[in-house]
């Protein structure tokens, strides 16, 4: 049988995408989706307080371990921490997506940037740069952007004003570290469209997270 792959997602945006990637990097994968977009607006309206929804998505993890997931992926940078709880609960692996791309944005350069579309994804991602820095015993500079202006463009449904806004804040950012930390999922195609020279600079979290995965199941048995 197929091994099965669950993913938790806060928002239908990243649904196609990783599916896509999940079928590319694990070819015959199986994915379960849950999805909660209820999560964000009330990370917003509460400053970030992810204890709020922890529960809640550690019951999705939990879930995911019933139909038979041979290994959970959670897709929103903004509630990553709770993944060590659902480690916790959990009897299966559970991969937390920018982990890699955290590791390795420290192991890139001494001056990092970091951007955001969300406030509520910024401090997530750079509390796990900086425990990330910890364990790798190196001082690193960090600087960030939230571009509010994309993330409302997005709402109202003005996906290119969303792109071109946020391609300016990242083309901005690039011109001044050497890496930068896409701290959302959901904004990694805007690399694409940025000068070829920059686009090396550059890390997102689907690829290298989706990497992980493929590692992870490679040492699950087959049912």
């Amino acid at each position: 049988m197929s091994k099965k792959l669950a993913i938790i997602h806060t928002t239908p945006v990243t649904v196609d995408s990783l599916k896509k990637l999940a079928n590319e990097k694990v070819p015959g994968v199986e994915v379960v989706n849950f999805v909660d977009d209820s999560i964000l607006p009330q990370l917003i309206d509460n400053g970030g307080n992810v204890e709020e929804v922890e529960n809640r998505l550690i019951q999705y993890a939990k879930f995911a371990e019933q139909v038979g997931a041979d290994i959970v992926l959670n897709a929103c940078s903004s509630v990553g921490e709770v993944v060590t709880k659902m480690r916790d609960n959990l009897a299966i692996p559970v991969v937390r997506i920018d982990e890699v791309m955290a590791k390795k944005a420290i192991e890139s350069g001494d001056k990092i940037g970091v951007v955001a579309t969300l406030a509520t994804t910024l401090n997530p991602t750079m509390n796990l740069l900086k425990e990330k820095a910890n364990a790798l015993n190196k001082s690193v500079e960090l600087l960030s952007e939230v571009a509010k202006e994309s993330y409302q463009l997005l709402l109202s449904g003005n996906q290119e004003g969303h792109d071109t806004t946020l391609a300016k804040v990242l083309k901005e950012m690039a011109e001044k570290t050497d890496v930068v930390v896409l701290a959302q999922a959901s904004m990694a195609r805007v690399v694409a469209t940025l000068p070829v020279e920059l686009r090396g600079k550059f890390l997102s979290s689907p690829e290298l997270g989706m990497d992980s995965v493929s590692h992870l199941l490679k040492k699950v048995a087959y049912k």
